[in-house]
């Protein structure tokens, strides 16, 4: 597991006001359901956002991140993993995801990221679109650099790149990973391989790592890492607005 319940996502460098905010329930092209939690800044957005949470899906976590992302200038929705595999909606410590993770596809993160996009321009807010994930979120959010999804940028902390090397070859859109020194889930030597195949294969990345920093760092309860947690938002801002400007 990465963020437990009691994680709460740091602040982000300036905070601006948050217009609306809260659960919504989206269906995929599939017809499948998707739980979702969205947040709207009170100001004309820099860019749209879709939060990719960690193994166990959208929890308190995520939906706060939202309104940290909205309160940046990001129109943001943090999608579920789960509501193809369960009709329960509450995430709690004790959640179950070693049973459910596998079921979860890459297709299927393309299309709910897709309806997610598209439930934000149905609110009016169209132009440049993110991704950010976190643990098993930051790889699926890595992937789809390679994908069909019409995005400016992709950005993960602490993903898995066991989790995205077959698709290598195909990534093509800028990414930006955002790497624990000291990560207890992949050892530093993994991040260095994977950063020098991507740049082998041509990838536009970008990576930063927190020398010492854990897994799941990016939590506003762990003090000894509050100038990580800065440093990673103005990395985030940095990149979404050149290539927000790109796109």
């Amino acid at each position: 597991m990465c963020h437990s319940n009691d994680s709460r996502p740091p602040a982000p460098p300036e905070i601006g006001p948050v217009a609306e905010h809260g659960p919504i329930t989206l269906t995929s092209s599939d017809g499948s359901r998707l739980p979702a939690h969205f947040a709207l800044p009170g100001r004309t957005p820099r860019g749209r956002m879709i939060v990719l949470p960690d193994v166990r899906g959208l929890h308190p976590y995520y939906r706060d991140l939202t309104v940290r992302c909205a309160e940046a200038g990001f129109a943001t929705v943090a999608i579920d993993w789960f509501g193809r595999t369960t009709e329960d909606d509450e995430r709690p410590d004790d959640f179950p995801w070693r049973e459910h993770i596998p079921k979860v596809e890459p297709a299927h993160v393309a299309a709910d990221v897709t309806v997610a996009l598209e439930h934000l321009a149905g609110r009016g807010v169209t132009g440049p679109a993110f991704t950010v994930g976190f643990c098993f979120g930051g790889s699926q959010s890595w992937r789809l650099s390679a994908g069909d999804v019409d995005l400016a940028g992709v950005i993960g902390f602490y993903g898995r790149p066991m989790l995205v090397r077959d698709v290598i070859p195909r990534m093509r859109r800028p990414m930006l990973l955002l790497l624990a020194g000291d990560d207890a889930v992949t050892p530093a030597e993994e991040f260095t391989a994977f950063t020098a195949e991507l740049a082998a294969a041509g990838v536009p990345y970008e990576a930063h790592t927190y020398p010492g920093a854990p897994h799941s760092f990016f939590d506003r309860s762990f003090g000894e890492w509050q100038e990580a947690c800065a440093d990673a938002w103005r990395r985030i801002l940095d990149f979404t607005a050149r290539h927000g400007a790109a796109a």
